[in-house]
């Protein structure tokens, strides 16, 4: 059937009751009952994803953007029809909410799918809500655009500005080096979240909104306004609007987000120093759509593309300031030479285009040219050897520097339970130069791959003034964490990789500028422990959503995704 002759509105999707005639007439008396005419049903219909919960405080504005996506459906003459959809926090979904973002996406697709819809509008704001909704609108293949909720404004603690979570982390750590008593940090936590919306550091939110205004996927300038103020309004509004010409248009998830849209956020994820979750979510969206993300192609790039973005953790400003300073705007104009300008958006222009029509910089100071970065290359390294042979990464702008190149003595932790039983007893055997190893806290072995791999510093050590010190994990990072920490080692030790076969006192050596991550293990020794390894088991593994996930996921490098959600590949890979 041709796209002109394809059912719309109400007409599309229909119930089999063996007589279309009926299965509409019973949808349109059903939808009736909520107050609609025929003239209105009779329209673009716009569904949007309504993510609020009251576990999410970074979403506790969806009911206002809501509001404002109605507002302007309907004055481009659409029908809005929001619908409720699964919403994960960061801090509120166990065992991780890296667990449950596949369960998003598959609850966004199927009911995108399953309703009828000629757009829908994505709302989306903590960590993985983003891109599980663009994971699950990329499979649906309907007209889809994003809507973020936006960042936090910063909060003061004793005259200074605090911003979640890079400040809570700071501040946990003075707390374990007796800095903090527990008096004043029960204070600071009333002071680092003072308003609804997402993290206002570059954690993973914030990554994932600019990484999708330079994918293509929302309207220009969405990425930074903050949750509070009422521009995020007007362009939820303007976000409605839009959807309603892109139905019309057939503008579908595919014809944006293309191999070079891709490299495109790649290259805004290096320029931001943003999180090293922005990789393995956009590896997933692009998995989605058969496309396969070239990883030495990203660690060339991160070579050529220094940090730009002077905030937190790898600078010191917050999103606000960025906000101020112009958005993604500043971003992408630096980074011009280096972008694919005729790459396709959400609004019916090129990315180049949006850049030539975006208001000229004015002097800001958040942003820097590309001659005075914050780092002089990407905020990402890959890294291959005998320890991860299907790569890792390190979020090299926010390290120490001294660390990346060091060889040192493995201190192992075999699971998450074993290191919050011994990391701050204090007898145990280490030193700062050692290297802090974390065992089966990846996809498979947590399960859900928690934002662990930010271990901290041993209370004896930290004590001491120890700020800093190498740690390896097959987990995640939260963005807004920071130190000399190697992430998303592959194959994890719960999949069979080396790293489940480290043993206290091997030696490990990394050199970040080689790109190297080697276990000085004699073969044949590893072949000896390999034999007396089995893979970790889970309570309750034998059913459900868990049973699901174990039998399903893919490892970082594909995204962690779930094998039977991604099509075949279809050649196409990130230049």
């Amino acid at each position: 059937m041709s796209d002109d002759t394809k059912p719309t509105g109400m007409k599309q999707g229909l119930v089999n009751y063996g007589d279309a005639g009926f299965s509409l007439f019973l949808r349109k008396a059903f939808i009736k009952a909520m107050g609609y005419s025929d003239d209105a049903l009779e329209r673009p219909i716009v569904g949007i994803t309504n993510t609020y919960s009251g576990y999410n405080a970074c979403h506790r504005t969806v009911p206002d953007l809501i509001d404002a996506i109605r507002r302007g459906v309907l004055l481009a003459g659409g029908i809005p029809v929001d619908f409720p959809i699964v919403s994960i926090h960061e801090s509120f979904s166990a065992p991780t909410s890296m667990f449950l973002r596949n369960l998003m996406a598959i609850d966004t697709e199927e009911l995108v799918r399953a309703q009828p819809m000629d757009a829908v509008v994505l709302i989306g704001g903590c960590d993985k809500t983003v891109p599980a909704l663009l994971m699950g609108a990329a499979s649906a293949g309907r007209p889809a655009i994003l809507e973020v909720t936006g960042p936090m404004m910063t909060g003061f603690f004793k005259g200074e500005r605090l911003g979640a979570c890079t400040d809570c982390r700071r501040m946990w750590g003075m707390h374990r080096a007796g800095e903090l008593d527990a008096d004043e940090i029960a204070a600071a936590g009333d002071k680092l979240m003072p308003t609804a919306g997402t993290c206002m550091v570059m954690g993973t939110a914030s990554t994932m909104a600019l990484m999708a205004e330079a994918l293509g996927m929302m309207l220009p300038g969405g990425a930074a306004i903050p949750a509070v103020q009422a521009d995020r309004l007007r362009h939820a509004e303007a976000t409605g609007a839009r959807a309603v010409a892109m139905a019309k248009e057939g503008l579908t998830p595919d014809k944006i987000m293309t191999p070079a849209a891709f490299a495109n956020a790649f290259k805004m994820l290096l320029a931001t120093g943003g999180s090293t979750n922005g990789l393995v979510h956009m590896t997933a969206i692009a998995g989605r759509l058969g496309i396969e993300v070239d990883l030495d192609a990203l660690d060339k790039l991160s070579d050529r593309i220094p940090v730009l973005v002077d905030l937190k953790p790898s600078g010191q400003h917050y999103m606000e300031d960025l906000n101020n300073a112009g958005g993604a705007a500043p971003i992408l104009r630096a980074i011009r030479d280096d972008l694919d300008l005729d790459c396709m958006t959400v609004s019916g222009r090129t990315l180049g285009q949006e850049i030539d029509a975006a208001p000229a910089d004015w002097g800001q100071q958040v942003v820097r040219p590309r001659d005075n970065p914050i780092f002089p290359k990407g905020g990402i390294a890959v890294l291959k050897g005998t320890l991860a042979p299907n790569g890792a990464i390190i979020k090299q702008s926010a390290a120490a520097a001294h660390l990346m190149r060091h060889s040192g003595r493995a201190v192992v932790f075999e699971d998450l339970e074993d290191l919050a039983n011994r990391l701050d007893d204090p007898d145990l055997d280490v030193a700062a130069d050692d290297i802090l190893v974390l065992k089966n806290a990846g996809p498979k072995g947590a399960p859900g791959m928690p934002e662990s791999g930010y271990i901290p510093i041993p209370r004896k050590l930290a004590a001491q003034g120890v700020k800093d010190m190498l740690r390896l994990s097959d987990a995640r990072m939260s963005g807004t964490a920071f130190g000399a920490i190697v992430l998303h080692i592959s194959p994890e030790a719960a999949d069979g990789g080396p790293l489940g076969l480290v043993q206290n006192g091997d030696r490990i050596e990394l050199d970040v500028e080689a790109r190297r991550l080697d276990l000085m293990v004699d073969p044949a020794e590893l072949e000896r422990r390999r034999k007396s390894w089995s893979a970790p088991a889970h309570p309750g593994q034998e059913r459900g959503y868990l049973k699901l996930y174990l039998d399903e996921v893919t490892q970082a490098e594909d995204g962690a995704d779930f094998r039977f959600l991604t099509p075949n590949r279809t050649g196409a890979k990130t230049p």
